[in-house]
């Protein structure tokens, strides 16, 4: 059971979207990887899920940034029951080009959340692109 308050928790799994939004547009796959629990799931449209840590960092590592690039990541809304932790966001994946900052995608992320060693780890995340 989780025995920290609600806020406790929403700062901490807010924390974890935050850095990892952070890490991925600086193209710190090694941060990222960190981020997710040892056999997490990372699903992204068009492909297989994506099972482990391991796998998670090479995935991230192929999808570093060549260009700069921003995920804005906003209205999250988190829910905890019991021990399971969720956190639903929208994102809008901006590029840098000779035009200025597009937006190429917009999206949500559906992560769910567990406690390893004190730390807030995401254990699954599944990706979803709305047209």
């Amino acid at each position: 059971m989780i025995t920290q308050t609600h806020a406790e928790v929403a700062a901490a799994v807010r924390s974890v979207i935050g850095t990892h939004t952070q890490a991925q547009d600086a193209g710190r796959t090694e941060e990222v990887a960190a981020l997710y629990a040892d056999e997490a799931v990372l699903e992204v449209p068009g492909g297989d899920p994506i099972v482990g840590r391991t796998a998670i960092r090479e995935a991230f590592a192929g999808w570093a940034p060549t260009t700069p690039q921003k995920h804005l990541v906003g209205n999250t809304s988190i829910s905890v029951d019991g021990d399971t932790v969720r956190a639903i966001s929208d994102v809008v994946f901006f590029q840098r080009t000779d035009a200025g900052w597009t937006p190429l995608i917009v999206g949500r992320y559906d992560d769910a959340f567990a406690l390893v060693d004190g730390a807030w780890q995401i254990s699954r995340r599944s990706t979803t692109y709305q047209m």
